[in-house]
C-alpha cells in the first residue's frame, strides 16, 4: 500500500511544479520549461534502469512510470497549446546533449592516470551505460512523439473527440510501444528482469490515466483559452518535428527571385539549356520572350521604390497567368522578364500579344497611368540552334520593339 501512495505522491509533486512552470512559460519564457524537462530526464533515466519498487503485479520504476509517462503527457500539452516546431525544441536538444556527454566522456580517458580521492574516484563505465540509456532514450521520445502526436490528430477525426480521452488513448498506445523497446535495452544492459515488462506496462496505463486528468483539469482551470484548431496529416506532423518541411521550403526559395517568387537568370541558364536539348531531341519548336516593362525608371524616380516593387510584382503575376501551360517564366533582371514556351514562332508570337494586351488592360491604382511591356521573341530552331545564342536574338528582337515606340511584340530577324 506504500508503495501505492509513494507514486501517487510522486506523480502530484511531479505534476504541481511542472504545471506551474509551464504556466509561466508566457512571462519567464519555455527555456526554463525546457531545462526542467533536461534535469529532469537524467534523473528520469537513471531510476528507470536502477530503482524499482515490487508491487502485486510486478517491478516497477518511478522514473519509467511516473517521470516519463509525465513526460509525454507534458510534451502533448505543449503540442496542444503550442506546435509541433516548439515541441521538437527541446527533444533536439536532448539528443545533442546526450551524445556530446558520451564523446566528453570518452575524451576524458585520455587524461590517463587520475588523482585517487576517498569516496570520489570516477566511474566511467556508469557514464557510458547512463550515456548510451540517455541516447537510446531520446531516438526513443522522438519516435514515441511523433507517433503521440499522429495518434492525438486521428483520434479527434475519429472515434474520440474529447481531449482527455484523446490523450489517454495516444499515451497508452504510445507507452505500450515504448515500454516494450526501453525495457528490451534495461534487459540487455542492466538485466533488468520480466517482471519489470508486466509490471512497468500496467503501472504506466495507470499513469496515463492519472495524468490524463491531470491535464484535463489543468487546461480546464488554468488555461481556459480554446484550443487551436488543426487538421494535420501524419506527413505534415513528420515534417514540423524533422525539419522537413523547412529544408523543402529552402529548396524552393534557392533560385527564385525574392520579390516575385519567379525562377532566378540562374535558372534561366540551366532550365533553358534543357528545354533546348529536349526539343532537340524530339525534333520539338522552343520560344524565347524577353519582356521588359516600359518607362519604369520614371515609376521609382516619380512614386518610389516600393510603388515600383508592386508594379513589378503585379506585371509579374499576370504574364504568370497569361503565360500557359507548359511555360517557364522567369525574372531576367530589374524590370525585365524571359519567358520559355514550348511553341513554334507564330503561335508564339499570338501568345505574346496575349501578354502584352494583359498588361496593358491592367490597372495600378497608385499610378496616373497604365503600364505595358515590350516584347521580343527568339523561336529554335529558327532563330538559334544554342541558348544563348537564343538569349541574344530575343534580346535583339527586344530592342527593335523599343526602338519601334514600346508596347508591342517583335520577332528576331532571320539568321
Amino acid at each position: 500500500m506504500y508503495g501505492f501512495f509513494a507514486l501517487l505522491v510522486h506523480g502530484v509533486i511531479y505534476s504541481m511544479v511542472m504545471g506551474a512552470v509551464f504556466r509561466t512559460r508566457h512571462s519567464t519564457g519555455l527555456g526554463v520549461f525546457f531545462c526542467l524537462l533536461g534535469t529532469m530526464h537524467f534523473l528520469e533515466t537513471y531510476l528507470a534502469a536502477t530503482f524499482f519498487i515490487e508491487l502485486p503485479f510486478g517491478l516497477i520504476s518511478p522514473g519509467s512510470t511516473v517521470m516519463f509517462t509525465g513526460k509525454l503527457a507534458f510534451f502533448l500539452l505543449l503540442y496542444i497549446k503550442e506546435d509541433a516546431e516548439v515541441m521538437r525544441q527541446p527533444i533536439y536538444g536532448l539528443l545533442a546533449g546526450n551524445v556530446l556527454m558520451i564523446a566528453l566522456g570518452l575524451i576524458l580517458r585520455l587524461y590517463g592516470q587520475t588523482a585517487n580521492l576517498p569516496g570520489y574516484n570516477p566511474d566511467f563505465n556508469f557514464v557510458d551505460q547512463m550515456g548510451l540509456l540517455m541516447v537510446v532514450g531520446s531516438l526513443l521520445l522522438f519516435i514515441d512523439l511523433i507517433a503521440l502526436v499522429i495518434i492525438y490528430e486521428r483520434l479527434g477525426r475519429s472515434i474520440a473527440k474529447t481531449v482527455p480521452m484523446r490523450m489517454f488513448i495516444s499515451l497508452s498506445l504510445v507507452l505500450s510501444f515504448d515500454q516494450a523497446f526501453f525495457y528490451l535495452g534495461l534487459h540487455f544492459l542492466a538485466g533488468v528482469p520480466s517482471s519489470a515488462f508486466f509490471g512497468g506496462w500496467i503501472a504506466k496505463i495507470a499513469a496515463a490515466a492519472f495524468f490524463s486528468l491531470v491535464m484535463t483539469v489543468y487546461l480546464h482551470v488554468f488555461e481556459r483559452q480554446p484550443l487551436p484548431a488543426r487538421a494535420r496529416s501524419a506527413g505534415d506532423v513528420f515534417d514540423r518535428l524533422t525539419y522537413r518541411h523547412r529544408y523543402e521550403r529552402l529548396v524552393e526559395r534557392v533560385g527564385r527571385d525574392a520579390l516575385t517568387g519567379l525562377l532566378d537568370r540562374g535558372q534561366l541558364d540551366a532550365k533553358g539549356a534543357e528545354m533546348l536539348q529536349a526539343a532537340a531531341r524530339s525534333n520539338a519548336s522552343l520560344s524565347l520572350m524577353m519582356i521588359d516593362i516600359d518607362h519604369f525608371k520614371s515609376v521609382n524616380d516619380s512614386h518610389g521604390h516600393v510603388v515600383g516593387d508592386g508594379v513589378i510584382r503585379t506585371i509579374a503575376e499576370t504574364i504568370a497567368a497569361t503565360k500557359g501551360e507548359g511555360a517557364e517564366l522567369f525574372r531576367y533582371g530589374g524590370e525585365e522578364f524571359a519567358l520559355l514556351c514550348p511553341q513554334a514562332l507564330p503561335e508564339a508570337m499570338a501568345l505574346a500579344e496575349h501578354i502584352r494586351a494583359a498588361v496593358a488592360d491592367n490597372r495600378h491604382p497608385e499610378l496616373e497611368r497604365t503600364m505595358t511591356v515590350s516584347i521580343g521573341i527568339a523561336a529554335f530552331p529558327t532563330h538559334a540552334r544554342t541558348f544563348w545564342r537564343l538569349i541574344e536574338k530575343a534580346d535583339a528582337a527586344l530592342y527593335q520593339a523599343k526602338a519601334a515606340g514600346r508596347n508591342r511584340v517583335s520577332p528576331a530577324l532571320p539568321s
